[in-house]
């Protein structure tokens, strides 16, 4: 009995980092759409709603499959669904290299959408059953590696699409090959935990939960209300990862790489921000940490559309660590309102900010053929206010550690 305490309290580090990094290898993929934007407009003559639409297509198509892929997943774990899920994306960013039609470009955003429906529930699973007692450290680390790969996306488009062009992406599907190699060795243990289990005859793992007993009621509401910030949270970062840059281009007289450098930044300190998120929520608390991430950055988010240039890199820095702290934590937070549905919580917060993202880049594309760059960024920069309803979350209890 002893053992399997053991085994269920000790992290089990190589699992939780190779998941990581083919989660940061997904999501580069998943983020060479966004980073062909510029080069798109420029090259194909395409409208800022036109942009928007791939960005939906992409997103939205991802968000609707990935709740039924955490349910199913729920009832019966699909170890080797990763490796299949990346192939996909593999077939779609080919297509992206190869084509330059618009209809073709929306096939091959279909089948990255596919791979990525398939990876994050499963991803997310296997980074459970890796944590141990370190939910929020796992989980940082997971989502770090996914939050690293879309900071690629500005690099991508400033030094290999500004200079090979839209087949400069092929350089990814290298990346593409080894994140399939890495997935069948997850893969393998994976079936490996499963079998386990069986032979054991132990129940699947449950989520111990640090929240305090709540009604069915209670639970709706508390997931309703995470169900808003994350909406908030997805549909402003969208703003700034995929339209920010053409703000920059206009406002600051900005060339398209230079853009992309703040954009990096802004990601890169998002990246840093969800790391640490993580760790603290099991220090201080899950509310606490989403609290923070709604306190810290909501000035910054309302002023930074009337800052000179290096006082907006600035404000950058602190929105994208302080904004993505609670990355990671949100989901932890909705694995815990629902313990019995590990990957079905999963699939739905991490479906629904791509949701939130998809509709938020044709709404955003829309605002910015129709009123202006201007005028677009200044309306955005008032939705973080929605994040306040995270005061309202019901309170999690701090693990205290043996």
């Amino acid at each position: 009995m002893s053992d399997t305490k053991n085994t269920l309290n000790n992290p089990i580090y190589p699992i939780m980092i190779a998941i990581g990094i083919a989660h940061l290898i997904n999501d580069t993929m998943q983020s060479v759409v966004p980073a062909m934007f510029p080069l798109l407009e420029r090259d194909l003559g395409l409208s800022f709603t036109e942009l928007g639409i791939i960005s939906f297509v992409l997103n939205m198509f991802s968000s609707t499959l990935q709740p039924v892929v955490g349910f199913v997943s729920d009832k019966k774990p699909m170890p080797y669904a990763l490796p299949i899920g990346m192939m996909s994306s593999f077939v779609g960013l080919l297509m992206l290299v190869l084509t330059e039609q618009y209809w073709l470009i929306l096939v091959a955003v279909l089948f990255l959408g596919f791979g990525s429906a398939i990876f994050h529930p499963e991803g997310s699973r296997v980074s459970f059953m890796s944590a141990g007692n370190k939910r929020g450290l796992a989980q940082s680390i997971y989502q770090v590696g996914g939050n690293s790969g879309q900071a690629l996306a500005p690099l991508i488009s400033a030094f290999i699409l500004d200079v090979y062009g839209q087949h400069g992406a092929a350089i990814v599907l290298l990346l593409t090959a080894i994140g399939i190699a890495i997935l069948l060795k997850i893969s393998r243990w994976y079936m490996q935990q499963l079998e386990a289990e069986k032979l054991s005859k132990q129940k699947k793992k449950i989520l111990i939960s640090s929240l305090p007993p709540l009604t069915k009621k209670q639970v709706g509401i508390a997931l309703t209300l995470l169900l808003v910030i994350i909406f908030a949270r997805s549909f402003y970062t969208t703003n700034i990862t995929n339209f920010y840059v053409f703000y920059l281009m206009d406002h600051y007289d900005m060339n398209i790489r230079m853009g992309q450098v703040f954009i990096f930044i802004f990601m890169a300190f998002g990246v840093i921000g969800t790391f640490f998120g993580g760790s603290l929520s099991d220090r201080i608390g899950r509310k606490n940490v989403i609290i923070l991430s709604v306190v810290g950055p909501l000035p910054f988010c309302l002023l930074l559309p009337y800052m000179s240039v290096w006082v907006a890199l600035i404000f950058l820095i602190i929105i994208g660590t302080l904004i993505m702290i609670s990355f990671s934590v949100t989901v932890v937070y909705a694995q815990e309102l629902v313990p019995t549905k590990i990957g079905t919580m999963a699939g739905l917060t991490t479906g629904f900010a791509f949701g939130m993202g998809a509709i938020g880049a044709v709404v955003i594309g829309f605002l910015l053929d129709y009123i202006g760059i201007e005028n677009t960024i200044k309306i955005v920069s008032v939705l973080p206010i929605m994040l306040v309803v995270a005061f309202f979350l019901p309170k999690d209890k701090v693990e205290k550690a043996a």
